[in-house]
């Protein structure tokens, strides 16, 4: 199954969704916000794809950060960066599970029509 995270009103998540549906592609789509993927979670994204991909430096909650905040660099402040602020993530978030017990869960984060994650 394939669960994408982002926000309802992105318009990235938007196009992402637009081209699963008109791919055929079965979706679970789940707001970052409401409610923030779990601790867990977030670690094994960042562990996946590290926090150069995961976070947003570009968005507007990345530029309301302290200076201090912004010059994170443990795992654990960046656990604690997104666990407040939701919407730093880059969006949309894609997490394929694998059907096969031995296949690793698949990760993507962003969207290009012209380069799709799957």
């Amino acid at each position: 199954m394939l669960k994408v995270y982002g926000l309802k009103n992105c318009d990235t998540c938007k196009k992402a969704t637009k081209w699963l549906d008109a791919e055929n592609i079965d979706y679970e789509f789940l707001d970052i916000r409401n409610p923030t993927p779990d601790q867990a979670t977030l670690k094994h994204w960042l562990s996946e794809v590290g926090d150069k991909l995961l976070i947003n430096r570009r968005s507007t909650s990345w530029r309301n950060l302290s200076d201090q905040q912004k010059n994170s660099t443990t795992e654990q402040q960046f656990l604690a960066l997104i666990a407040e602020n939701p919407t730093l993530i880059k969006r949309p978030v894609f997490v394929k599970h694998s059907v096969k017990q031995d296949e690793k869960t698949q990760i993507t984060v962003g969207f290009n029509a012209k380069n799709p994650p799957f």
